[in-house]
């Protein structure tokens, strides 16, 4: 991994199975910019049946706990904690999937490590592209954190200290947990108190598949992920598009943020995480940002120690102490 400041850290030798698409953490081979594969059956059938992840030593789980309806739709998340009862209340870290907005699901959740080592995590589902379009997805992740405001004291949470984590279009949506202002209507608050983005579009504005180009027709535009998020052509809704992407929300009352993406990203250019670390930087903002070398859209690269051991050391710095 290399870091703002030029630090490298040596890739680990040994190579993991890539087992996190379930849980939206992309590999190459499903990026956000797959237009055809948003615009067909297969990309929002629902297996029958998810695979849940085996727990570390040490950790349980509340599962499907509902936190809102919508209509007659339950959106329920997972709740990872030790297994004996801690002296103090928790931090916690919340899980937001990937999967282009139009796919995955909580039941994967590559932070329950967190749970072994005196955190609680959480991991949600959302509303899809093909339930609701925006601002549904945003709306839905901040339920989640008023819920486990109003219910974490039962679980041994700190409330007040609740940090985001998310990949792709999970990382999308925790960098606007960490960066739009707050509804003014809300009587528990949604603020989150440290954000993890993981190669997650931070300006729909000039995501390649949004952009047109040599081969690349209007048609194409009209099928892309973000053109199902925003309900039309990204290109012809500026506003609402600038409304969806961190870029252009950076401000000094941000949280601090970790941001990291694979140097050989194949869906979400790198450049898209550099320029929002440099808007948060720009605005004052406690960003760090680390290059993972040899790391594509998710994969083996993301689940060596060391990118465990930063993302543990950034919630730490910022939810524990």
């Amino acid at each position: 991994m290399e870091h703002h400041g030029g630090r490298v850290l040596q890739k680990a030798v040994s190579v993991q199975l890539a087992i996190l698409t379930a849980c939206g953490v992309w590999l190459a081979s499903a990026t956000i910019g797959v237009a055809q594969d948003a615009a067909s059956p297969k990309a929002v059938e629902k297996p029958a049946a998810k695979k849940q992840l085996e727990l570390p030593p040490g950790v349980r789980v509340e599962r499907d706990l509902e936190f809102v309806r919508r209509g007659d739709q339950s959106l329920r998340l997972d709740l990872y904690l030790p297994a004996k009862p801690t002296e103090r209340p928790l931090p916690l870290v919340v899980w937001v999937h990937g999967g282009g907005w139009n796919a995955g699901d909580k039941a994967r959740c590559p932070g329950v490590y967190l749970a072994a080592e005196a955190f609680a995590v959480a991991s949600i589902n959302y509303r899809l592209t093909q339930e609701a379009q925006w601002p549904a997805q945003i709306d839905d992740c901040r339920e989640a954190i008023r819920w486990l405001r109003r219910e974490g004291a039962k679980y041994g949470i700190a409330t007040d200290k609740i940090g985001v984590w998310g990949g792709s279009a999970g990382g999308h949506l925790v960098a606007l947990m960490g960066t739009l202002d707050l509804p003014t209507d809300e009587a528990v608050s949604s603020r989150v108190q440290a954000v993890c983005d993981w190669y997650g579009p931070s300006d729909l504005l000039t995501m390649p598949p949004n952009v047109l180009s040599a081969g690349k027709t209007e048609a194409d535009l009209a099928k892309a992920n973000g053109a199902q998020l925003l309900g039309g052509i990204v290109r012809d809704r500026p506003e609402l598009a600038k409304q969806a992407s961190a870029y252009y929300q950076a401000s000094a009352a941000d949280a601090p943020f970790l941001i990291m993406h694979g140097d050989e990203d194949p869906g979400v250019p790198l450049e898209q995480s550099r320029k929002l670390h440099e808007a948060l930087k720009k605005a004052g903002v406690d960003s760090t940002f680390t290059i993972v070398k040899g790391g594509g859209h998710g994969g083996p690269a993301f689940q060596t120690d060391a990118v465990k051991n930063e993302v543990r050391n950034f919630f730490r710095k910022h939810l524990a102490n």
